[in-house]
């Protein structure tokens, strides 16, 4: 009895921990694993690391018990066979997007499903979100985009200004 007892307090801790991982997540994708072997897993955790992404294999039963009567339910349904999860807690598309290019490298792997933003996507909707730039990269091309025309007009205005000083002169 105490063996049991001890088993379900150790179940519970790892569901307690999944369903913070899911309450604090930017985002949380589910793949299919299966093929990869043990060198190009730890490749792939290296780039997740790099990424800020935590990924974690967990059972599908205890991810299932994490995530009842919780927004994230919708999950449970692509919980079937071998799952790791990877968590992203400030960089959105950073799971979908680093699974992505393991899954291209290794031709191996594909999404079950996952959830961005509190947004429920399945394989297809998460094979979409693993396209979109990085935050940082959005950022970088929204400012070149702004900056362009600023720098258009001032170098208008400036030739303006040189013209009309060039003009002056001729007059005096």
């Amino acid at each position: 009895m105490a063996e049991t007892k001890q088993a379900y307090i150790e179940k519970q801790v790892v569901i307690d921990e999944i369903k913070d991982k899911f309450e604090r997540a930017e985002s949380a994708v589910v793949i299919d694993y299966m093929g990869i072997t043990v060198e190009e897993a730890d490749a792939m955790r290296k780039k997740l690391r790099e990424a800020n992404v935590d990924y974690t294999v967990y059972k599908n039963t205890l991810v299932k018990r994490a995530i009842a009567g919780t927004d994230y339910e919708a999950m449970a349904e692509v919980l079937e066979g071998p799952s790791a999860f990877a968590f992203s807690f400030d960089d959105a598309t950073a799971p979908a997007r680093v699974l992505n290019e393991s899954m291209k490298e290794f031709k191996k792997m594909e999404f079950k499903g996952g959830f961005v933003e509190g947004e429920y996507y399945d394989k297809d909707g998460i094979a979409q979100v693993a396209n979109i730039p990085s935050r940082d990269v959005l950022i970088s091309k929204f400012m070149g985009s702004i900056q362009s025309p600023i720098a258009n007009f001032a170098r208008v205005i400036k030739q303006i200004a040189e013209k009309g000083e060039g003009g002056a002169e001729a007059e005096a």
